[in-house]
């Protein structure tokens, strides 16, 4: 779970691209560069080589802060964090530190923006990524109540639908290119276009067939909150190690009339005990209904 490599994506506002890199390469001690593209990209190269990226994202809704208030902003403030790959244990602090500073500067999420995922492809088999499907496809309504998935981006991150799943439940494809036909059926655009409609769901497969080789968790609200982005983090490494090691994963929908111990028993069976995932599992239940303790109390 903690040595899975992954990257993550963080749209937010209310400081400039231009801001933004000048705040990370002082931290990280590295040096910016104007790629001059489309996408206005400011990319810091750390000591070590990795880059860092700031980029420009029509979806974000730009504004800034003016006297305490929000106001709308130039396109400038549209700013899309890109990370290098990271690993959960030798990354986590620096990235934490890197969204505070964000964060004091000015910057904060909008309504409209979302935290992407990327998690390596590499040790998924064509049984793993069915597994990956059915395991949110069961906890869909669970999920997107614990994360509070935002109205303005639902478009953007819709629920596994009943057709995928049924289908992928129904063949049990074998092999990588059985997956690929039936995640693009139904779908009359070209499998290779980079904003393909089928990225738009909680669990991503198009990044896996045709970008780079990774399975992106998009249903995460926007936030510079360092501890939230956290527990976004460990929950898709969680997510990602259960599709990897179980030999196979329902697609049933659970229960969850008390649905907070239903998403704390759940934590529990991927990885979150013990103290250091305490705040992980508060940010988690915090909006669900129920009693966290007792099965069959609801307060």
């Amino acid at each position: 779970m903690f040595t899975a490599k992954f990257g993550i994506e963080i749209e937010f506002t209310g400081i400039t691209r231009e801001l933004a890199a000048k705040i990370a390469a002082e931290y990280l001690n590295g040096t910016i560069t104007n790629e001059g593209d489309y996408y206005d990209t400011k990319t810091i190269t750390a000591p070590d080589g990795r880059k860092w990226k700031f980029m420009f994202d029509s979806s974000i809704t730009a504004q800034q802060k003016v006297g305490g208030r929000k106001i709308s902003a130039s396109d400038k403030y549209k700013v899309e964090l890109v990370s290098p790959i990271l690993t959960y244990r030798e990354d986590i602090d620096t990235l934490q530190e890197l969204i505070r500073r964000l964060r004091k500067a000015g910057g904060f999420a909008p309504d409209t923006a979302g935290i992407h995922i990327h998690l390596n492809g590499a040790d998924h088999t064509p049984r793993s990524l069915r597994n990956f499907i059915n395991i949110i496809a069961s906890r869909n309504d669970l999920l997107y109540k614990a994360l509070q998935v935002k109205a303005d981006r639902m478009r953007y991150c819709k629920k596994m639908d009943n057709f995928l799943v049924e289908r992928m439940n129904a063949k049990k494809p074998q092999t990588f290119e059985a997956i690929k036909k039936i995640w693009y059926e139904g779908y009359t655009e070209s499998t290779n276009q980079h904003y393909h409609s089928s990225r738009y769901h909680f669990c991503n497969l198009h990044s896996f067939f045709t970008r780079n080789n990774t399975v992106e968790l998009r249903g995460f609200n926007g936030t510079l909150h360092a501890g939230k982005i956290r527990s976004y983090i460990l929950l898709a490494l969680a997510l990602n190690n259960q599709a990897l090691t179980q030999k196979s994963a329902s697609s049933r929908k659970n229960q969850t009339e008390n649905e907070k111990f239903a998403m704390r028993t759940y934590l529990n069976r991927i990885g979150f005990i013990g103290n250091e995932f305490k705040n992980c599992r508060e940010h988690l239940c915090k909006h669900l209904s129920g009693s966290a303790a007792w099965r069959f109390r609801t307060a």
